[in-house]
């Protein structure tokens, strides 16, 4: 049983549709950024970033695993799937994985924080990230123009990406244009593990609980 602290972010939701697809078994907990939940000290014995998402693999020992990209790798390699094991190939994979982690999710943030939520419309910083994220969508289509999925197959690069360009209104960047995007956009959209994946969290639990419990166990 694999423990699952989240919430409703692209980040969260690369996690919770890798185990979906994977068919692991997990009770995903939903952490309030509003109460902070994911700033308290039981928390951050899992993550010392107060940041989700974070796991505890409750038949590995209790081992906790913190950063997106780290869990999907984990989870990839626990398992066997949506990785390779040649070394090309998993290159492949962690290779667009970095592209996501260093380059998507950050510019991204940025002009969703920009975009969104700044107390002041500063526009050359709204223009810088909604251009940067619009380039490396255009990236993305080159490269979906030459193979079906980012590394070949459907992966956990496919995963951490998805998130993240499925809300690209959100940040005002277009994907117009882009119809190797769009239609790998489409193709995992309509793939059922996806779908449940991003239903996650369903509801906030009782955190306070759940963290007490995961801090005596990891401290034990």
């Amino acid at each position: 049983m694999i423990d699952l602290y989240t919430a409703a972010t692209p980040n969260g939701h690369k996690v919770s549709i890798a185990l979906e697809e994977l068919g692991l078994a997990y009770r995903a907990h939903a952490l309030s950024f509003d109460k902070k939940e994911q700033k308290r000290p039981g928390f951050l014995r899992i993550n010392p970033n107060g940041r989700i998402p974070a796991i505890v693999d409750r038949d590995n020992d209790d081992f906790a695993v913190f950063e997106s990209g780290a869990i999907l790798i984990y989870l990839a390699e626990k398992t066997g799937q949506l990785m390779p094991t040649d070394v090309k190939g998993r290159s492949r994979v962690i290779q667009w994985l970095m592209f996501q982690m260093g380059g998507i999710g950050p510019m991204q943030g940025q002009a969703n924080a920009f975009f969104r939520y700044f107390p002041e419309k500063i526009q050359p910083a709204i223009d810088r990230y909604q251009h940067e994220t619009r380039r490396l969508y255009e990236v993305l289509d080159g490269r979906l123009g030459e193979a079906e999925f980012l590394a070949g197959d459907y992966s956990i690069a496919d995963i951490a990406t998805f998130p993240w360009v499925r809300i690209h209104d959100w940040a005002g960047v277009p994907v117009d244009g882009l119809a190797h995007l769009q239609r790998w956009l489409a193709a995992i959209e309509a793939r059922p593990a996806v779908q449940r994946g991003l239903a996650v969290p369903k509801r906030q639990e009782n955190t306070d609980k759940m963290v007490q419990t995961a801090q005596s166990m990891l401290i034990r």
